[in-house]
């Protein structure tokens, strides 16, 4: 037994939650390590941060759906629903999870939303947030937590996009968000 799942693994799990999605009529995008991943420097990750704009009859036929292979508690998507907040989808043969992040009604997290373009990860046809927002999201988090690792995934898209970023976009809202000074910093030292 290895240390981790097969990339066959993860891409069938991949592909079952986004067919789930998508056959529930739910806008999504990805995030997260995936997308740095994409963007930036590849990284191992266990898990895979979808953001989701469901109604809440959309949201209930996914549950319906994905619960017949992988564990999930309805209380907590339920809540999550409710508090823009998060809920878990578990697959606990390969030790992958997937988490449901509902939308939040921000300006910003809408515009992020409406930018998600297409993309391919592992094979599988998704929706991912762009490299600018990539960046913007993991500046957030790395402020909040003071993560090295999601600092370095930013520096990471930063040097593998330079030149195809759209440094107006990323520094208005850098400003709006209170991560300007981060923004700067790794603008700087991503070599």
């Amino acid at each position: 037994m290895g240390d981790g799942p097969t990339v066959d693994e993860q891409r069938e799990f991949l592909a079952r939650v986004v067919s789930a999605l998508e056959k529930a009529g739910i806008p999504y995008m990805i995030t997260g390590s995936i997308g740095s991943s994409l963007f930036g420097d590849p990284r191992a990750t266990r898990d895979i941060d979808f953001v989701v704009a469901p109604i809440e009859a959309q949201l209930s036929a996914f549950i319906l759906d994905i619960e017949t292979d992988y564990y999930l508690s309805r209380e907590a998507a339920k809540e999550a629903f409710q508090n823009r907040s998060m809920f878990n989808i578990i697959n606990a043969f390969i030790g992958w999870k997937a988490d449901i992040i509902l939308r939040k009604n921000t300006t910003y997290e809408k515009e992020k939303f409406q930018r998600r373009i297409p993309a391919e990860y592992l094979g599988v046809a998704i929706n991912v947030a762009t490299p600018e927002d990539i960046i913007l999201s993991k500046l957030q988090w790395s402020r909040a937590s003071n993560s090295e690792m999601q600092y370095r995934d930013v520096e990471g898209v930063i040097r593998i996009q330079r030149g195809r970023l759209d440094l107006d976009y990323l520094r208005r809202w850098a400003k709006e968000l209170g991560v300007e000074a981060l923004l700067e910093k790794a603008l700087r030292e991503a070599v």
